[in-house]
């Protein structure tokens, strides 16, 4: 597996297996699939009620820990420094693991700072190897970057070829932060598997748009986790690294890039209520 180098010297696969949306029933199965598959990244997060999942694969997967690489995010409810300390000790229980490779900041709300600081002092136990941020946008990003004592090590971002993240690029390389994307695969948008300059692609190398697709985002030096609960599907999004997109075919999807629909923006105030409420609605804990 091809990876990539991150701030602080930690060697991360620049394409893995994301989680988000798995059932905590599935995930096991699932992750088990993708790692005999041959992913080394898994990509979680307290938010997706799947961690325990995550743990059980890595328990009974037969590969070392030292060749996974677990990455999973604090959740709102959790953020301040104390609680923040608490749940990454959680999460190590669920994982069933000694140290999580990245751990991310999963949305730009409530004491972020005091979970920072949760998380700079996990790292210096070695409960952690890398830290980062996940849904900063320039401004917020900036602001962290510049308070943190450990400079973040990625900022997860909705990126894909509709979703390019330029700007935000250009604001990350100063702290030699990349960028992770989550939805790589635009979310099932059906533009992908349609426009004329991914379906041209496609037919060119002999690969499908969604191949072409993380293609992109790999030779941009960008980490993908994408998801499928088929194992078929997980076969095919690893199937990147036989070919090369040219810099001309890189240049032809540019233009694809769209404006950020305002509705799942961070900056709309319903989201942000959304978010804040999160946990209340869909943590299978909290139903009776």
């Amino acid at each position: 597996m091809q990876t990539v180098k991150l701030n602080n010297g930690v060697e991360i696969p620049v394409l893995g297996y994301g989680v988000f949306q798995v059932s905590p029933e599935e995930c096991e199965r699932c992750v088990l699939d993708a790692i005999g598959t041959g992913y080394r990244l898994i990509d979680t997060a307290q938010a997706y009620y799947n961690e325990e999942g995550v743990g059980n694969a890595v328990a009974k997967c037969g590969v070392s820990r030292d060749e996974l690489f677990l990455t999973t995010k604090v959740w709102i409810t959790n953020s301040g420094e104390e609680k923040a300390a608490r749940s990454i000790d959680e999460s190590l229980r669920k994982l069933r693991t000694d140290y999580i490779d990245l751990l991310l900041i999963h949305q730009p709300f409530a004491d972020y700072p005091g979970t920072w600081q949760a998380m700079e002092k996990a790292v210096k136990a070695g409960k952690v190897l890398a830290i980062g941020l996940s849904n900063f946008y320039p401004d917020r990003f900036v602001d962290m970057a510049e308070y943190a004592e450990i400079k973040p090590a990625v900022n997860q971002l909705k990126t894909n070829v509709f979703s390019q993240q330029w700007d935000a690029e250009a604001e990350m390389n100063p702290y030699g932060t990349r960028i992770m994307a989550w939805g790589p695969l635009a979310q099932g948008d059906p533009d992908l598997t349609i426009h004329p300059v991914m379906v041209g692609l496609a037919e060119k190398y002999g690969k499908t748009a969604q191949q072409v697709a993380l293609r992109y985002l790999v030779q941009r030096g960008i980490i993908a986790v994408p998801k499928s609960t088929h194992i078929e599907r997980m076969k095919q999004n690893l199937d990147v690294f036989d070919f090369s997109l040219t810099p001309e075919d890189m240049e032809s999807i540019r233009p694809l890039d769209k404006p950020a629909d305002f509705r799942w923006s961070h900056r709309n105030p319903e989201l942000v209520k959304f978010l804040l409420n999160y946990d209340k609605q869909f943590n299978p804990n909290n139903k009776g």
